[in-house]
């Protein structure tokens, strides 16, 4: 036998095994997927390499083996793949002007929220103060773009932050807190009412009774509002919650003497933010660690508290200084450090001795 017949039969026979391997391989998928409910998921990269190797057979050799998906729908993602090699959009450049950076927008919706009477020209006009030029058509596009009407609708609105801002050198507001106290006829709660001014955070305790009945609270508000005396003498505003102790002569009694009452809506404790603020000091720092017996023990908790509150504790909201320093050190980088403590060590300031 001459070589080439050796070759044609070794071909042939490598051939005929070829076919008999796909033809087994293509029932079995067929058999499998028949066996499958349901729509067959495919990753992109099982899809890649589907295209990638039927691109090569041919559409006639697919509709022969392909099972899985039509042979259409093949080609279709080797069409996907090559355009998805040469696409270039994003390197491309777009006409036109620039995109706006984010801190200047930014920028521009603190003008717009800050100052409603301001107008598109006149933030753009504070934008070119700090350097960046704008002009007022891109300004109103920004704005629009998050919802912010023009200056003229923006005035016909307050927000609460605003109010208490503007309003905040003649704007107190008042509360109630409560205290357990022993007494000789058993524990008995007894009510705090306390007033505090919201500019300089400087607070009033009014009055403490077990019944703040209508008497009592008109009294109260006879007293807060002494000319000259009185601790709402300074102010113009007093803000308080819809609880029922504020009865209409207390509010009848402040507003005769230039005092508006401004009640908060209901279930709304962040509007009154400041007096809450202070309930929580004083409940934390004092009175909830300790055991009060008889009405003097709380009188003199709250003396403490409050002269501590004035004098000697930092306050966080205004700086982290303190408001009314009762010690005056000549200088707080020499002489030696002494320590006041009040309630027993519950409060205590650190301060160095004047010399």
């Amino acid at each position: 036998m001459d070589w080439k017949t050796m070759l044609a039969y070794i071909t042939g026979s490598v051939d005929r095994e070829l076919l008999l391997r796909n033809e087994y391989l293509v029932t079995e998928n067929r058999i499998l997927r028949n066996q499958l409910q349901g729509r067959l998921r495919l990753t992109d990269g099982e899809r890649t390499n589907l295209a990638e190797i039927g691109k090569q057979l041919g559409k006639r050799a697919l509709e022969e083996v392909a099972s899985i998906v039509r042979p259409d729908t093949i080609l279709g993602w080797h069409r996907k793949l090559i355009a998805r090699k040469f696409d270039g959009s994003k390197n491309r450049t777009y006409p036109g002007r620039p995109q706006i950076d984010d801190e200047i927008e930014q920028l521009i919706l603190r003008f717009a929220r800050e100052n409603r009477s301001w107008g598109y020209d006149r933030i753009a006009g504070a934008m070119a103060n700090l350097g960046p030029r704008v002009s007022d058509q891109t300004v109103g596009n920004i704005l629009k773009r998050h919802g912010i009407p023009p200056a003229p609708e923006r005035e016909k609105t307050t927000t609460w932050k605003e109010f208490i801002r503007s309003h905040m050198d003649v704007l107190a507001a008042t509360d109630f807190f409560t205290a357990k106290v022993w007494t000789k006829s058993g524990l008995v709660t007894y009510y705090v009412l306390f007033f505090i001014h919201l500019a300089t955070r400087r607070v009033h305790i009014a009055g403490i009774t077990p019944y703040p009945d209508g008497p009592w609270m008109t009294q109260v508000a006879r007293n807060v509002t002494m000319a000259e005396v009185g601790f709402l003498s300074s102010s113009r505003y007093l803000i308080h919650d819809r609880d029922s102790k504020f009865r209409e002569s207390f509010r009848l009694t402040i507003e005769a003497v230039g005092v508006k009452p401004v009640r908060l809506p209901a279930r709304s404790p962040n509007s009154n933010s400041f007096a809450e603020r202070w309930v929580k000091s004083v409940k934390e720092e004092c009175v909830s660690k300790l055991i009060l017996f008889g009405e003097p023990a709380l009188r003199r908790c709250l003396a403490s508290c409050l002269a501590h509150y004035h004098g000697e504790r930092n306050h966080q909201g205004k700086e982290n200084v303190i408001l009314f320093p009762s010690v005056e050190s000549s200088d707080p980088r020499e002489g030696p450090i002494r320590c006041r403590e009040r309630l027993g060590g519950l409060l205590r300031y650190y301060h160095r001795e004047a010399a």
